[in-house]
């Protein structure tokens, strides 16, 4: 097992890593930006090393300052926790060349799974369900316009190295598309450095299915069955669920299977989400590998009573896992609360905390950074805390949720908990049945 492990993220994903090792007897470092010195993660590490300014281009995923905090606190292995420089695969081989364990998978496993059109093509050969589109990158716009034409409108174009909604735009028409087109290229050159475009059959009425999977060093997968995220808006979850209201057992077992398949064809080390698209019909079709720990991770250890930081951890370290596939013994619910003013289009809210209570009883977790009097910097993800609910059933999740958000306060910035509370008690939502546009309809009445 590993001596001293630094974490290179911040907020609530540094502080559970920080925990799970405390849990496994390992030494932890803290790297943090100044905007960032009085947070927790800072104040519960063993050791703590600053990286750089608030920009995170000159902290976070400034590749140099990192391993230099490794170097001079003598850590054996670097956890990137999830966004940041979690998939980046220069990262893992520069860990990999200075005797450092990523505790992710390889550079050529994040390679493979990182950019969209080598992956489809990938799952193609490892016999997975994908999505119809061209075959690699589109040159043109004539090109892309031949490309729709035999795949039939609506299509959607993606950028090659997105990630979070940017570079991606749904065309119902020809007459449309040189527009989105050109309105894509430019935000995927601007977020990624990357204009690559590439198209897909845009699938009408989808629910975003992902499968939890774990591989470790000698060959063995396992998966613990599926998340629902189909409560979206702009492309960024608000609302994860496992197991998936919609997802039967024989869907459950056939996302499963395929799930696993897609991580052995790439020898896959670490923990993984495999995501899907799941029509009105129940055919599903591969939509990309997220090869990270996940935001929404806690769902999925409530239902199957799993540590997947724990397991990520061992598994870096070489310990086999048990090659068991676990399914849902429960359902539990996960709400993202951010600090955004969903009556101003979720317009961001930083600022100082002056007030906070949270959640507490039988089946509801917190996952959080913040404390009364910390504040909230500009420059990072929104994300503030996280509420998990679990029930026996669906129903229970539901009910508990509702009453951990009223219980649940933040005063001096806004935060999505009012949106929360209504979804709640939405009939369709409570129904089970919506899909990705869910949102497109959604009105939030006022408190």
């Amino acid at each position: 097992m590993f001596k001293k492990v630094l974490i290179a993220n911040r907020s609530e994903i540094a502080l559970r890593v920080i925990r799970t090792c405390k849990e496994l007897g390992i030494q932890t470092v803290a790297v943090y930006s100044t905007a960032d010195r009085e947070s927790l993660h800072v104040r519960f590490a063993d050791e703590a090393v600053c990286i750089g300014p608030p920009s995170s281009t000159n902290s976070y995923l400034h590749i140099p300052n990192i391993m230099a905090a490794a170097e001079i606190t003598n850590a054996d292995a670097i956890h990137p926790g999830y966004g940041f420089l979690a998939e980046n695969a220069s990262f893992s081989d520069i860990c990999a060349d200075y005797n450092i364990k990523f505790i992710g998978p390889t550079g050529e496993m994040i390679n493979k799974m990182g950019d969209k059109v080598t992956a489809k093509q990938t799952m193609i050969n490892a016999g997975v369900p994908v999505i119809p589109g061209s075959d690699g990158l589109l040159e043109t716009v004539d090109e892309a316009k031949r490309v729709a034409a035999g795949i039939g409108y609506p299509v959607m174009l993606k950028a090659t190295a997105g990630g979070g909604g940017k570079g991606m735009r749904i065309v119902w028409a020809e007459k449309e598309l040189e527009g989105h087109w050109n309105s894509a290229k430019q935000e995927a050159r601007a977020s990624f450095s990357n204009d690559g475009i590439y198209m897909e059959k845009f699938i009408e009425e989808p629910r975003h299915i992902e499968v939890q999977i774990v591989g470790d060093q000698y060959g063995k997968v396992a998966h613990l069955s599926e998340r629902d995220c189909s409560i979206q808006r702009r492309h960024q979850k608000l609302v994860e669920e496992s197991p998936s209201p919609f997802v039967d057992d024989k869907l459950r077992k056939k996302l499963g299977a395929a799930a696993i398949k897609a991580a052995k064809s790439i020898n896959y080390e670490s923990v993984g989400t495999v995501e899907f698209l799941v029509d009105k019909y129940k055919n599903f079709y591969f939509m990309e590998m997220n090869t990270r720990i996940q935001v929404e991770h806690p769902v999925t250890e409530e239902v199957t009573d799993f540590d997947l930081l724990k397991e990520q951890i061992k598994i870096a370290a070489g310990v086999p896992i048990t090659g068991k596939n676990y399914f849902p013994k429960k359902h539990s619910i996960e709400c993202r609360i951010n600090a955004e003013d969903p009556y101003n289009n979720f317009r961001p809210s930083p600022g100082r905390i002056d007030e906070l209570h949270t959640s507490k009883g039988y089946g509801t977790r917190v996952d959080t950074h913040i404390f009364a009097g910390y504040t909230v910097p500009p420059y990072y993800d929104s994300l503030l805390a996280k509420v998990i609910c679990t029930g026996a059933t669906r129903e229970e999740a539901i009910a508990k949720m509702s009453r951990s958000l009223d219980e649940f306060v933040i005063s001096g910035i806004k935060t999505t908990i009012p949106f929360h509370k209504q979804l709640m008690k939405d009939e369709q939502f409570r129904s089970g049945n919506f899909n990705t546009s869910f949102m497109n309809d959604f009105v939030l009445k006022p408190e």
